[in-house]
């Protein structure tokens, strides 16, 4: 075989299988879940790396067989887990018994050098020689030491931190306060619930207007010429909200004629009696809008209002009227 064709054959065997094998999908969530179940809340210490690289060996085996995204995320899920105890692991290990003691490498690292050595030397020839005399170090040794280690030549490079570390101190900023003129404080008014009224109830009013308005015609009449105020958007709103308590109360039926068009009329109110007998009361949502309303106008040529403008409502609030 060609090494195209095994190249062909390895990338063939990862492709997504949806047609997969049952029992293989299931033998290979099994081993994962088997490897997983290894690896999950075991002791880092107890836990060798000989023991997870094999089953990272044994989940690269088993990814072969992975043709599906169920089985990818167990893979996915597993490695996570030996990665976390790879690093746990790492973290536990320690150089030595101790921690690294730079006064004890110093002292091999000059006994290395033939520091030590020329000391001892001098001090047989002269013994009135003081320990602390400056003596040459073989650098050179430690240097052909080093180069079989490294053959990088050193660089210039960025120091780790700042060359000098300022103390950042905190600026505090004093709020100058703000002087009120006395003589331009006002208390406020104090409403009580009385003080708070209607002119009149103007919801039952105008209900009883709209009924009375439907009675005159005493005929079914299209909703949108009889709720629309070709001059005033917010009005035929109104109109809508105080059409709907009739609708609700059974004093007026909305429904599409055999045409279409929907309308309204005067019934007779249901009883207690009607609903028992299997009369059943229907919401509907009606959509009504700016745009709506001028299309409205322009289909059924509105330039009149069956309902007439009423004046804006006024409110009282303590001594004062707002519109």
């Amino acid at each position: 075989m060609s090494d195209v064709e095994m190249d062909d054959a390895s990338t063939s065997s990862k492709i997504y299988d949806p047609d997969q094998d049952p029992e293989e999908k299931r033998e290979v969530r099994k081993n994962y879940r088997s490897l997983a179940k290894t690896v999950e809340g075991a002791n880092p210490n107890d836990y060798t790396a000989e023991l997870l690289m094999k089953q990272v060996h044994q989940a690269d085996l088993l990814f072969d067989k992975v043709k599906g995204p169920q089985e990818a995320t167990l893979d996915s899920h597993f490695l996570l887990m030996a990665s976390n105890m790879g690093a746990q692991k790492a973290r536990a290990m320690k150089s030595g018994s101790g921690a690294f003691d730079v006064d004890e490498f110093v002292a091999k690292l000059v006994t290395f050098m033939g520091g030590r050595k020329s000391l001892e030397d001098q001090a047989e020839n002269d013994p009135d020689v003081e320990e602390d005399t400056d003596v040459s170090l073989e650098w050179a040794k430690i240097g052909r030491k080093a180069l079989a280690k490294s053959r990088r030549v050193p660089v210039m490079s960025f120091m780790l931190g700042p060359l000098s570390i300022e103390q950042k101190k905190r600026t505090t900023v004093k709020r100058a306060k703000l002087e009120k003129n006395k003589e331009e404080l006002r208390k406020p008014q104090e409403l009580k619930e009385e003080d708070i009224s209607r002119s009149q109830n103007e919801t039952t009013k105008n209900v009883a207007v709209l009924e009375a308005i439907l009675n005159d015609i005493g005929e079914q009449v299209n909703v949108f010429n009889f709720v629309i105020n070709p001059n005033d958007f917010a009005q035929s709103v109104e109109n809508i909200f105080y059409l709907s308590f009739l609708i609700r109360d059974g004093k007026v039926a909305f429904e599409t004629n055999e045409d279409g068009e929907p309308v309204v009329f005067t019934c007779e109110q249901p009883t207690d009696k009607d609903y028992a007998g299997g009369l059943m009361k229907r919401q509907k949502v009606f959509e009504f809008d700016m745009a709506v309303w001028r299309r409205a106008i322009e289909v059924f040529k509105i330039t009149e209002s069956m309902i007439p403008q009423r004046p804006p409502a006024k409110t009282r609030l303590g001594d004062k009227w707002y519109g």
